[in-house]
C-alpha cells in the first residue's frame, strides 16, 4: 500500500482583510441589535417588578389582616414580631423583597398614598428618573 503526502497541498485561511471585514460586520450587527436587546431586557425587569410589588401588596395586607395592622417593617412579613399576637406567616421569601434589579423595596407606613407605600427606585436606585430608572409604586 502507497502512502501519499499531502505536504505538497497548499494549506488555506483568512487573509488580512477578509478578517477585519467580518469584525466591521458584526461591530454593525452589534450596533443596531444590542440597543433594542437592552431595551427589552430593561421593560422586562420593569414588569417583573411591577408584578412584584402587587404580589408584595397583597401580603402586606395579608399581613394586615392577620394581625390588625400593617407590618412596621417589611421584614415583620419574614418574622414574626414581638407585638404580632396573630400572625400567621412567614408571608413572603426573602426574594419577594426586591425589585427586578435586586434592590430592596422602599417601604412606609403609613404612607402618602395610602395606608403603606411600597416602591422600586428603578433601575438607577435613585428617587425620580424616566424610562428604566422611573420610580414604580403600588399605587400606580
Amino acid at each position: 500500500m502507497k502512502m501519499r503526502s499531502f505536504s505538497g497541498a497548499r494549506a488555506q485561511g483568512f487573509s488580512l482583510v477578509e478578517m477585519i471585514a467580518v469584525l466591521v460586520l458584526i461591530g454593525i450587527i452589534m450596533g443596531v441589535v444590542a440597543p433594542n436587546v437592552l431595551e427589552r431586557l430593561g421593560t422586562g425587569k420593569v414588569k417583573a417588578t411591577k408584578a412584584k410589588l402587587a404580589a408584595t401588596s397583597s401580603k402586606i395586607e395579608m399581613y394586615a389582616l392577620d394581625v390588625g395592622e400593617v407590618p412596621q417593617q417589611l421584614q415583620d412579613l419574614l418574622s414574626k414580631p414581638g407585638n404580632a399576637e396573630d400572625w400567621n406567616g412567614p408571608y413572603v421569601k426573602e426574594s419577594d423583597l426586591k425589585d427586578g434589579w435586586n434592590s430592596e423595596f422602599v417601604y412606609k407606613a403609613p404612607g402618602e398614598h395610602g395606608e403603606f407605600d411600597l416602591m422600586s427606585l428603578g433601575a438607577d436606585k435613585k428617587p425620580g428618573g424616566q424610562g428604566n430608572d422611573q420610580d414604580i409604586g403600588n399605587w400606580e
